[in-house]
This record gives C-alpha cells, structure tokens and sequence, in this order.
C-alpha cells in the first residue's frame, strides 16, 4: 500500500525536524521544503495529496503560494501553519486557497488528525460544479471563473479565491435554490460554525460587489440556503 505524500514547508530547523519525523513515524512520506522559492517546483515534482504550510517563508509567503497553488491544483488540500492569531489572518488564509489553518504552538495529534480528515473530505467531496468556459452573463455583469473577475461596464473587479468559488457555485444554478449546507460543503469540507460565519461574511462582500445591477441579487432562504436572482 503506498504511502500518503506530504509537501511540509517550514523554516524553523527544530520544528520541522520534529514534525518531519513525527509524521514519518504515522506512515507518511514527507518532503520538506524550506525556501518559499523551491515549493512550485517541490510540488510539480513530488506531487503530494497534501501540502503543510508555513505562513512565514524565507523569499516567499504562503499565502502567496498558496493562492498559487489553488490556481495549479484546485482540489489539493491545504492546511496553513502559522503563529499570527488575528481573524483577519485566518480569513486571508482561506482566501488563499487553504482548507484548514493551525495556529502556533500545535500538537501533533491536532496536526495528524486534520490531515486524515481533509484526505476523507477530499475523497468523499462531490464532483465540482462544472462552470462555463469563459464567462456567465449575470444581469448587467459577466463573471469570468478561470480569472476570478467580475465585470460590469468595462470595469473589472478582481475576486479573492473563495469569493470566486461562491459566486461560481451560485452563478451555475441562478434562480434556483442552493443548499447552505451543500455550499459550505463544497468550498470548506464541512459546516462547522467558524466555516458558517465565513460564509456569512463572503455572502455579504458579493451582495457588495453586485450592488450595481439592482436586478442581480443574492437572496437568502431562511433555513435553506441562497438564491441569485438574475434578470
């Protein structure tokens, strides 16, 4: 039976010793990384079914790999470490494309225990919504997927990785109504509360950026889930 790979990114010697070899002895095949510099080419190389990183890298962040990452390899999981305990940083995390995000100091059996759940998620996940291949017209705007732009009268907004997962879910489906749960499902893995109130949050920044066209609308169904409504 082969092993699971793992692509860990760390750059603290005495820390990546200890989970390196942690996780080795749990069954895993791990490579480690370094230099924020080195990851792409780790990735295409090793090919791993899960990536640990860092936050804080030597010639690159890995919020900015990460994002890369996503674009690279969309249904990779990947879990964020990092010592910054602000709800802005965990948002910025799952807006570069993370799955989970542990703070400094962590446990292993934390770490281990996130890593088998993400691999479960992963293979139970549902088929992703299928989008078009350039753009869905929305009223007055056009929504491009694979650009992460939202467009109303030549001006173009970029969208953050999550927004555009959100929209894309809802914009397949418009007029129709889409299950919180079956949201909540496809972009986090699961409907915890602190994955709910993310949600919340997301909802509101499109309800913001689809503010100019008054027949394109995000309607929520109480108990249910959302609706876009496009004239």
């Amino acid at each position: 039976m082969s092993k699971t790979r793992i692509l860990y990114v760390e750059d603290e010697p005495f820390l990546s010793k200890i989970v390196r070899e942690s996780l080795e002895s749990r069954g895993f095949d791990i490579r480690l990384e370094e230099d924020g510099n080195l990851v792409i080419g780790a990735l295409e190389a090793f090919k791993p079914e899960v990536c640990v990183l860092d936050v804080m890298l030597p010639n690159r962040d890995g919020f900015s790999l990460g994002a890369e990452i996503r674009q690279r390899y969309p249904a990779l999981p990947i879990i964020f470490l990092t010592a910054k305990n602000q709800t802005a940083d965990v948002l910025q995390g799952f807006e570069a494309g993370g799955n989970d995000y542990i703070r400094k100091p962590f446990s292993m059996e934390e770490l281990i225990a996130r890593i088998h759940n993400l691999l479960l998620l992963t293979k139970g996940m549902p088929a992703p919504i299928t989008l078009p291949a350039e753009y869905s017209a929305l009223g007055r705007y056009q929504f491009y997927p694979l650009r992460q732009e939202l467009v109303i009268d030549g001006q173009a907004r970029q969208l953050s990785h999550r927004e555009s997962q959100l929209l894309g879910i809802l914009a397949a489906r418009p007029n129709e109504p889409v299950p919180r749960k079956e949201i909540l499902d496809q972009i986090w893995g699961n409907d915890s509360f602190f994955n709910s109130r993310n949600l919340d949050v997301y909802i509101t920044r499109l309800r913001e950026f689809l503010k100019e066209d008054s027949g394109v609308q995000i309607l929520t169904l109480k108990g249910v889930g959302y609706r876009l409504v496009c004239c």
